[in-house]
């Protein structure tokens, strides 16, 4: 495993910042970690990263121990909230950087054409840093993370600073980090981004990880069927045997089933029972949706039981 966490816990003066953290990330993966504001999400990349020491608990990053030199030499990190020395150049910025992370001056000549490339702003890193849009120093911290040709990379809010153009390139350099088999931990507010990057997520609230397991099995299954048909009450009755979730008025009948598999049987039910069916619509359920019924719910018990998981679904 890239990342692994038991029972991993950060105490802030006795308060939890987060608790009982258990993930699992695979190489290769794209993870996103979702929460509102002051959910914790910050403090588990901390922890993970070495620059919190966490009070109970333990993990490994890269097969190492938290905060091991090592594996951090091997791992990118982009902070929310980053902060640049407006007075350097963003090739200048690259170099000190790329210093901190202990890399020759050869290999720094041949890398930074190369991550500027990745992010869009080759041509642009002469130009002083005061001069850049948020958008580009959010890009520019990113060629930063990707400086070291990390093995893993923390991405918190990669997107939040990026117009749509912007977003879809960020899109594309995750999906061919993933290609490359490196591995993305991603913090973001942006559902859309994550529902169309992340492979796994975690939902967590007041520290506390609720739910995981793989970004399908949240979105991927229930479907919410409208129905336009007229018949004998005999077909909503045959309707209501396949789901108990079921809405109607005189002109719509509205069903949600387990799976997509269901869709049709729905429509063989009206034919079967001698109705006319005029309109059929399904959608699935959007990650928002999920987050939004997720955090809405009490967790009993977050510790590391397969009820607080559906990695191995």
């Amino acid at each position: 495993m890239i990342i692994e966490t038991l029972n991993l816990t950060k105490l802030y003066d006795g308060k939890p910042g987060c608790r009982d953290i258990c993930l699992s990330v695979s190489k290769g993966q794209v993870f996103g970690l979702l929460g509102p504001n002051g959910a914790g999400k910050s403090t588990v990349v901390k922890t993970l990263l070495g620059l919190l020491r966490p009070t109970d608990g333990q993990g490994t990053v890269l097969g190492q121990p938290l905060g091991n030199r090592q594996a951090r030499r091997k791992i990118g990190f982009l902070p929310e909230n980053f902060r640049f020395q407006e007075w350097l150049s963003g090739r200048e910025l690259l170099e000190f950087h790329g210093a901190l992370y202990g890399l020759e001056p050869r290999y720094l000549k041949e890398r930074i054409p190369v991550v500027l490339e990745m992010v869009g702003l080759l041509g642009r890193e002469k130009e002083r840093i005061r001069s850049y849009s948020k958008g580009m120093q959010e890009r520019l911290g990113i060629a930063g993370a990707m400086l070291p040709d990390p093995e893993l990379i923390f991405l918190d809010e990669p997107t939040s600073a990026l117009d749509p153009m912007e977003r879809k390139g960020m899109r594309e350099l995750i999906k061919n980090l993933r290609s490359q088999s490196k591995t993305v931990f991603l913090n973001s507010h942006l559902l859309s981004e994550v529902e169309m990057t992340c492979d796994y997520v975690a939902f967590i609230k007041d520290g506390i990880i609720l739910d995981q397991g793989r970004l399908s099995n949240f979105t991927g299954g229930k479907q919410v069927v409208s129905l336009r048909y007229t018949g004998s009450p005999r077909i909503l009755e045959s309707i209501r045997a396949v789901s108990r979730e079921v809405s109607s008025d005189d002109a719509l009948v509205q069903v949600t089933v387990a799976s997509k598999d269901l869709i049709p049987v729905l429509a063989s039910i009206v034919v079967q029972n001698g109705g006319s069916l005029y309109e059929m619509t399904a959608s699935g359920f959007s990650l928002e949706d999920v987050l939004m019924n997720i955090m809405g719910e009490a967790a009993d018990d977050c510790h590391c039981t397969p009820h607080h998981s559906r990695a191995a679904e």
